[in-house]
């Protein structure tokens, strides 16, 4: 499920949108990844697989179209407030993230929206590759 979510969803956006950016000769592909796309942590293999692919396909797509005027962005934020727990089947590695959470202060959603909105926003001619966020007490 993780992964039709993560990595063939994007799939599926980028495929429902990309022909009319290209044919307009700009647009901007934002995808969410995470900071486990960029380095790995235990217990969480499927998880950092499925974000490691959006890096790995927002880097390649961003090459691909860029001379089309298409910006491709991948948001990469630590941990944030959201219902990832509930999908997790590990009793034991759900309690670790939950103290994990509980130890600092996380990013909030509005967070992540707000960095989302500052890549859109910036000239057409500007492309923020790649935008990493995290809580200032997540050092990992």
């Amino acid at each position: 499920r993780m992964f039709d979510v993560n990595v063939r969803g994007l799939l599926h956006g980028v495929r429902a949108v990309l022909p009319g950016m290209i044919e307009r000769g700009h647009g901007t592909v934002i995808n969410v990844s995470s900071v486990a796309g960029r380095r790995t942590y235990a217990n969480h293999t499927v998880y950092s697989g499925s974000k490691f692919a959006v890096h790995g396909m927002s880097e390649s797509l961003r090459e691909e179209v860029a001379g089309h005027g298409v910006r491709v962005v991948t948001i990469a934020p630590g941990a944030v407030e959201t219902e990832l727990l509930s999908h997790t089947t590990d009793e034991a590695v759900k309690a670790d993230y939950q103290a994990f959470k509980d130890s600092i202060e996380v990013l909030a959603p509005e967070d992540v929206a707000a960095a989302i909105a500052f890549a859109y926003q910036q000239p057409q001619r500007v492309t923020l590759r790649e935008l990493v966020l995290a809580a200032t007490a997540q050092v990992a």
